[in-house]
């Protein structure tokens, strides 16, 4: 097998595995760093790397997000799943060419949202069309390539949770690998959604739920989104305010194990 296909049955099995969490590197130094500590998979995130770009979420473009999955592939061994927004246009083509376009630059994995960047979600019918163009452009593909639907509602300005089990539901009829309810708070949110698919259930990480007690819902994948970055970027403006403010050197004292991590 090519070292893409590898990747992609890898990524296949951890779907019909146990529960497992997918983290979001923005670089290649971050994703070799969550590599080194043991993470089985990893995704992109759209809004730490339009953070790379001094921009806001939204703000990168198709072009620079296939350059940056190129870079993420080649930094480390584990398979990569791709943050692709809207697919950067609104008609089902332009799903399809994002889903190409990301597989030739190396992911095994991605997924699409039903929100459009002007502000409004997509109807369920044309929604449900943009994800059926990406299953087919998936299935074209010589590997088994995972395709995530997001149901965006709740996080978009849509309380409205019948309308995202409606979505999800929807999404899995068109064929999607994973349904992505964006913005489950509760675990009786969460169990519901995984209850109304038959397929696997990705969620966004909730700081006041553990691992266990999302994953006990019938959650096959958990992931961070851009939160290890504001993790980072928090760290980072806090020194930086202590050295502005007071004088304060203290926290340029941290020192890394890159070596260790980089060795591979």
């Amino acid at each position: 097998m090519t070292r893409q296909q590898t990747k992609a049955t890898s990524f296949a099995a951890l779907h019909a595995g146990k529960a497992f969490v997918m983290p979001n590197p923005w670089d290649a130094g971050s994703a070799r760093v969550l590599a080194a500590l043991g993470f089985p998979a990893l995704a992109t995130t759209s809004s730490a790397f339009a953070f790379t770009l001094g921009r806001l979420d939204g703000g990168a473009t198709l072009d620079e997000v296939v350059a940056h999955v190129a870079a993420l592939d080649r930094a480390t061994a584990l398979p990569l799943s791709v943050d692709l927004e809207n697919s950067y246009g609104a008609d089902p083509q332009n799903v399809a060419l994002a889903i190409r376009r990301v597989a030739a630059a190396g992911a095994v994995g991605a997924s699409i949202e039903d929100y459009d960047p002007t502000g409004r979600i997509y109807a369920l019918r044309h929604a449900t069309e943009r994800i059926a163009a990406a299953v087919e452009a998936a299935r074209q593909l010589d590997f088994p390539f995972i395709l995530t639907a997001r149901a965006e509602n709740l996080i978009r300005g849509n309380p409205d949770f019948e309308d995202t089990l409606n979505r999800i539901q929807a999404f899995e009829q068109a064929g999607a690998d994973v349904l992505y309810p964006s913005g489950l708070r509760t675990v009786e949110q969460i169990r519901v959604a995984c209850e109304a698919v038959s397929k696997p259930v990705n969620v966004l990480a909730v700081p006041g739920l553990s691992f266990a007690e999302i994953t006990e819902t019938g959650v096959q994948r958990v992931s961070v989104g851009g939160k290890l970055a504001w993790v980072a970027v928090k760290a980072m403006a806090e020194a930086a305010v202590a050295i502005r403010d007071a004088g304060d050197f203290s926290a340029l004292a941290t020192q890394l194990p890159l070596a260790d991590w980089f060795s591979n």
